[in-house]
Formats: structure tokens, sequence, C-alpha cells
């Protein structure tokens, strides 16, 4: 199960950064469409699944749909007003984790419901299916609704696409570090494909897995290269108004991982926790956990609103931060002798900060480069569940 959650996050890494530049190239309508639609297909799979490995398949391109965050931050960004970008981004990305908690809380309801359509077992099949054939039709909806700028705006496209362009040599050799990470993350993934206890994966396929993704680096490298070769060759030079550090893309990546790479191990695994220290009904326990996912409705947009009222989105950034670790601390300590609405208040509470954190951290990543902004997304984006991912395996 632990395993299945963390293919969950997995192929999201290098979605997140290939969808952040067809967004940057085709922009948010066509994008985001192909992409809803694009859902049923995990969705089906995992619903007619018959053994762990084609789970395990199904649940790795489920993380393709999962990318699908980085496009409404770009189109948030063409709508609102760098003022405003906290809370319009805030409530975004609070309303699309709030669906998670709508899942969590509505699908074990749906599969026990719809149970005489399985001989009386949980139907579980059919609730992830139907979220497949809902989300498909929702894309065909938001193709004809939607448009990618306000009448009269013209959508920024960058001038180069295949890797970021970035704007100095040292902020070059900071995304090439910034590349192996999210490349690390996924060989680590690979790893424990192939522990013993799971052997979805022999050493051998392990091995071929860590190349491939050797030659992906090479490949990701090359491209980096070659969008930026003019200012790496000294061809070319930034102008004031144009220049940007790709340190302050990777600060931003590391509060992605300490928030939302810890809300998604959270998720994924706060269902069972509660079922076993509290010994409750699975159901019963997913209900409890769906809080932490439920909070997102206020707590996201609340540190987008906080971080564009205060007079410092760095020190809103910093505190939050600080608040995150600490909570954290506090429900450490949870254990069976706990009162259950204790327990649940401290949870909240860690999800308040890192959720916060969330909205703080997006209020930020539209202000960097605009017409980079689908990558710039993609990347910080990526981080977080390189978060999910190394959480969950630790």
């Amino acid at each position: 199960i632990k395993t299945l959650g963390i293919c969950n996050l997995a192929l999201t890494i290098p979605a997140r950064l290939i969808i952040g530049m067809l967004l940057d190239r085709f922009g948010p309508r066509i994008t985001y469409s192909i992409l809803l639609m694009f859902a049923v297909v995990p969705c089906l799979a995992t619903a007619l699944a018959q053994d762990f490995n084609q789970l395990v398949i199904s649940r790795l391109l489920m993380g393709i749909v999962g990318s699908g965050f980085v496009v409404g931050i770009r189109m948030v960004a063409e709508w609102f007003q760098p003022k405003e970008m906290g809370i319009a981004q805030g409530i975004y990305g609070g309303w699309g984790n709030f669906g998670a908690f709508g899942a969590e809380f509505a699908l074990p309801i749906l599969a026990v419901s719809t149970s005489f359509f399985a001989g009386g077992a949980s139907n579980w099949r059919f609730a992830i299916a139907f979220t497949g054939i809902i989300t498909a039709i929702y894309g065909v909806i938001y193709y004809n609704s939607v448009q990618d700028t306000p009448t009269g705006k013209v959508y920024k496209k960058p001038k180069k696409n295949g890797s970021l362009e970035v704007t100095s040599i040292k902020s070059f050799w900071a995304m090439i570090v910034s590349n192996f990470g999210l490349i690390f993350a996924l060989g680590l993934l690979a790893w424990r494909l192939e522990q013993k206890n799971i052997h979805f994966l022999t050493l051998s396929q392990m091995y071929l897995v860590w190349l491939l993704l050797a030659g992906l680096f090479i490949y990701q490298s090359y491209q980096a290269w070659q969008v930026n070769r003019e200012l790496l060759t000294g061809k070319k030079t930034y102008a004031p108004s144009e220049r940007f550090q790709f340190g302050q893309v990777a600060l931003l990546e590391f509060t992605y991982i300490t928030n939302f790479g810890s809300e998604l191990a959270v998720v994924s695994m706060l269902p069972a926790f509660f079922e076993k220290t509290f010994a409750l009904e699975h159901v019963v326990a997913g209900m409890i956990a769906a809080t932490y996912p439920f909070l997102n409705l206020v707590s996201r947009p609340s540190g987008g609103l906080i971080s564009d009222k205060f007079s410092s989105r760095k020190w809103t950034m910093t505190i939050i931060s600080a608040g995150i670790g600490i909570s954290y601390l506090m429900a450490h300590f949870i254990s069976s002798s706990w009162p259950i609405p204790v327990a649940i208040a401290v949870t909240m509470l860690a999800a308040y900060f890192a959720q916060a954190g969330c909205g703080a951290t997006y209020s930020i990543v539209p202000l960097i480069k605009k017409e980079a902004t689908g990558q710039i997304a993609g990347n910080v984006g990526a981080y977080g569940n390189f978060g999910g991912v190394v959480y969950l395996t630790i």
C-alpha cells in the first residue's frame, strides 16, 4: 500500500516539468483539457486491475494527471494582478486540494453504497472508475468554457523551448543540480520497487532503470545547454529588467518540499495511521484523515493572503516554515492513549501550517519571470513530489 502511495507521486515529477513546457507553449486551455480527459485512462486501469503489478502501472500513470496543478498557476497569473497573486493562487490551490478531502470522504461512501453491484463487497472499482469518467467530462466542459487570457491581453510565450532559459552562468549550473535532484527521486523509487518485500523490479531491471534515468539526465542537460548556449559562450547578456536568479527558484523548491511534500506524504499515510493507532474501521479512519486535506479550503488561501498583506513575502514564508516544523514535532507524540479529538486537533494544526506554506510559496512563483511561469511552477511543483517520495520512503 505504501509503495502504491509513492507510485501515485512518482511520474508527477517529470510530468510537471514536461507539462510546464507544453503549457508555456500551447496555453492553459489546450494543455489542461487534454490532461483532464487523459485522467480516464489511469482511473479505468486502476478499476480493472487484477494484480499488484497492474496497480503499480496504473498508479504511475495517475501521477501524470497530478501535474495539472501547474497549468492553473499560469492561468491564474494571467488573470490577476501581482498584489492579488497570493490570495488568488491560494484559493485555486486550496480548492484543488480540498478536492482531496472530497474524494477521501465521498469515495468510501460511494464504494459502500454501491456494494450490491459487487456481491456485497466494497465497490472500490466503481468509485475509482467514476472519478475518471467525471474528470474526462469536465475536460470537455473546461475546453468549451475558458480562454487563456482576458480579452485583449497577449499570452506571452518563452522565446525558446526544451528547457528553462536562465540569465546567468551561475543559474545554469544551479538548474542542472536541481534537475539531478528530481532524477535522484525517481532512482529512489526504482530502488524501493526492487526491495524483497515488494519485488516489482528485479535487481537487473532496477539497474536498467537507473541507466535510463542517467540517459534522461544527460539529455535534459544537453537541452538546457542548447537553450542557454549563447549565454554560456558569452555571446548574450541580459538587461537588468530581464534577469532572475535560479537561486530564487531553488529556495521555493525547498519550501515546497517542506510544505507540499509533507502534505502529500501525510495524506497518503494518515488513514492507515488513524486506523492502526486507534483501532478504527477503515471507512471511519479515512473520514477522520480527510480533516487534513479539508483544511485546504481556508489554510492555503490564508497563506497566500498573509503573503499579500504582510510587508515581506520572505518573512511570511520563514514564519510559516517554522510553524510546520513545530506542529509536526507535536504530531510525532500522538499515540493510542490520546483522545481522538486532541489527535485530530494537532493534525489540523500541522495541516494548517503545511498548507499555508503552499499558498505562500505560490504567491511568489508567478512573480519571478512571467513568460516562464509554467516551467518555474513545474520545477517547484515537482520538488513537492520529490519531498513526498523521499518522506514516504523514509
